[in-house]
């Protein structure tokens, strides 16, 4: 069932997994999303929370720690697969794209 729902990602869910793959809480989440896309893609906390909750209830993270009110977080292997689905579908665009563009397309 969280497959059919993650069927693809948005650029937010993509980076948070993506960010994940090191053990970080939301508010280092945020930042490094902004740092890594250079300001393209941010993650407020309100879609941040809701997506970290989703990711926890289909399994592609799970939670590392609690200090207080900070939690940390970490992919899991079913995160890390459905990252790697995600990256082969984007791959699978862009080889479409460059083989099109390549015999004179637009």
């Amino acid at each position: 069932m969280a497959r059919e729902k993650f069927q693809t990602l948005t650029e937010q869910m993509f980076y948070i997994l993506l960010c994940l793959r090191q053990e970080q809480c939301g508010a280092d989440i945020m930042s490094q999303v902004t740092a890594l896309t250079a300001g393209r893609v941010s993650v407020g906390p309100g879609t941040l929370y809701n997506l970290l909750e989703q990711f926890l209830d289909a399994g592609y993270i799970r939670e590392t720690k609690v200090e207080g009110r900070r939690r940390s977080y970490l992919l899991t292997a079913a995160g890390q697969a459905a990252l790697a689905e995600e990256r082969r579908r984007l791959q699978a665009q862009i080889d479409d794209y460059d083989h099109l563009t390549a015999k004179g397309g637009t």
